[in-house]
């Protein structure tokens, strides 16, 4: 076993400060010993990563059904300043076409800004449209529906009229999952929920946006304890969600899936947070679906001490 704070500075020190900063990607399962270990480490390598400049989410399993991909995405979501996002890369774009934003202002729209330039607001906004879509809607490394949910929030900062309040509100709940009817995006180009099947390339999508807006990339704590309750509690006794052996297979197949696409993926840690049952469980540990263990699983290792670089890592005290 790890000591905890060991594997943390570890962590910090060869994957956020360095390979994940520098545009990669990883997938880590953390197995710790006890409850306190698991808290511990996740608050260090939380506080050590929005120290660094990373944004940080945890999804825990007793909160999200985290056997389906869009459950994550809409709690990572939830998150997320996306106002905040899009008027930091406005600033940029301001900045790109010669017309900076006043220092000291917070106000990105296109009469503030003209104004303070002594330009016409009619083609500074021409400019600012043509730079966004070159910027935002052309960035291939994110998926359309993101890149076109992107653009209108930034459309949203200028408060040209281009984009009016109903619909940068739709957007939000739509990335949020909280959009009831999908046809109040059509006026937005966008008619897709969010769903299983498109939700895996929006998360990519979005560690790629927060990268290019000056944070250092994205952290997502995926905390999985709650898979090795194999029988629901008495009904007085519960709180949150249970998990059946379905589910639980379907939760695995999603982690497999992450461990796989590491390729397609940039600027993103995910660090899955297991129980000891994960690797001792016959039933309900990672035995269970032999496509994850085969990827994580290291049938060879010193009895004495453990790589730290392995995707499967044991925590426990020194």
């Amino acid at each position: 076993m790890i000591a905890v704070d060991e594997y943390a500075n570890f962590l910090v020190a060869e994957y956020l400060d360095s390979y994940i900063a520098g545009g990669g990607a990883a997938v880590k399962f953390v197995v710790a010993c006890g409850a306190g270990e698991a808290e511990h480490f996740s608050r260090t390598v939380s506080e050590r990563a929005v120290a660094d400049g990373y944004v940080t989410v945890r999804v825990d399993a007793v909160d999200v059904r985290v056997h389906l991909v869009d459950q994550i995405f809409f709690a990572v979501a939830a998150s997320i300043d996306w106002d905040a996002l899009a008027a930091r890369r406005v600033r940029q774009t301001f900045a790109a076409v010669s017309h900076p934003v006043a220092d000291g202002s917070s106000d990105v729209s296109v009469e503030a800004v003209a104004a303070h330039h002594q330009v016409d607001a009619g083609e500074l906004s021409r400019d600012m449209n043509r730079r966004l879509q070159q910027d935002v809607f052309h960035d291939y490394e994110m998926v359309q529906e993101f890149r076109i949910a992107m653009l209108r929030l930034c459309q949203a900062q200028l408060r040209t009229g281009q984009v009016t309040e109903a619909e940068h509100d739709a957007v939000l709940a739509w990335l949020r999952g909280e959009l009831h009817k999908i046809s109040l995006l059509r006026t937005a180009m966008i008619f897709r929920r969010i769903g299983r099947h498109n939700a895996r390339q929006l998360l990519f999508s979005l560690a790629h946006w927060l990268a290019v807006n000056g944070h250092a990339g994205l952290l997502v704590e995926v905390d999985v304890r709650r898979f090795g309750f194999a029988r629901r509690p008495q009904a007085d006794e519960r709180h949150g969600f249970y998990y059946t052996k379905a589910n639980l297979l379907d939760g695995y197949e999603l982690l497999r899936q992450l461990v796989d696409n590491t390729d397609e993926l940039s600027h993103c840690c995910v660090v899955v947070i297991a129980a000891p049952e994960f690797i001792s469980d016959v039933s309900r540990g990672v035995d269970a679906y032999q496509a994850l263990k085969l990827r994580i699983f290291d049938e060879v290792r010193d009895r004495n001490r453990d790589n730290p670089y392995s995707s499967l890592i044991r925590l426990g005290s020194a």
